[in-house]
């Protein structure tokens, strides 16, 4: 049973492929339902004076998505940010500045997930109060897929609306280098890797883009 948490020493040993080796192998554990035992009280306590994540993952709000039982991760080894379609915006960089710069996370992980509802409503071109604003940074995404995948540009296809998922993953990495001289600054000199991924809901298997 697990019951140390990791310290800044186990941190700073790690590499970014190191960390998404880790990452990798949990959700290996997650779809065999194999996860480890761990012992969250013990966990609680010993992160009281601090913490040090390996890793900061910027997933979808989506609560069939539970983003550290999907990696595996315990108390104390994964930042988390979600937003509805798992995009960027300042508040999510200055989180990201936040884990690598500051805390020392390695490893930044954009994770999208099959059938979004978000990513549904930007195909439909969906309008309702603030959600409007919201969709429009998916947007970018499904102009891309709209190039790419023949048939009807809305959610009714299934094969553009697993495209779009995949674009939006893969612009928010682009943007997130683009708006952040911090970020692109560590990953160029490969302090920090950036990846991306999609969480399947039908096997619990995440599937790197």
């Amino acid at each position: 049973m697990r019951n140390k948490a990791i310290n800044k020493l186990a941190q700073e040993a790690l590499t970014p492929d190191d960390v998404l080796q880790d990452l990798l192998q949990g959700n290996e554990r997650f779809v065999n339902n194999k996860l480890a035992e761990v012992a969250h009280l013990e966990l609680v306590k010993e992160t009281i004076t601090g913490q040090y994540p390996k890793a900061v993952i910027l997933s979808c709000i989506d609560s069939r998505v539970p983003v550290e039982q999907v990696f595996d991760q315990a108390i104390g080894d994964v930042f988390v940010a979600r937003v509805a379609g798992n995009f960027e915006n300042t508040d999510i960089l200055g989180s990201i500045e936040y884990a690598c710069a500051v805390a020392g996370s390695k490893l930044i992980f954009v994770l999208g997930h099959e059938s979004c509802g978000a990513v549904k409503a930007a195909c439909d071109g969906v309008e309702l109060g603030n959600i409007t604003s919201m969709l429009a940074n998916i947007i970018p995404a499904v102009k891309k897929s709209s190039t790419e995948v023949e048939g009807e540009a809305n959610s009714s296809n299934k094969e553009f609306v697993a495209k779009t998922v995949e674009n939006n993953v893969l612009l928010t990495i682009q943007r997130i280098q683009e708006r952040s001289n911090l970020l692109s600054e560590m990953i160029d000199g490969d302090e920090v890797k950036i990846v991306g991924g999609v969480y399947s809901l039908s096997s619990g298997k995440v599937n790197l883009v």
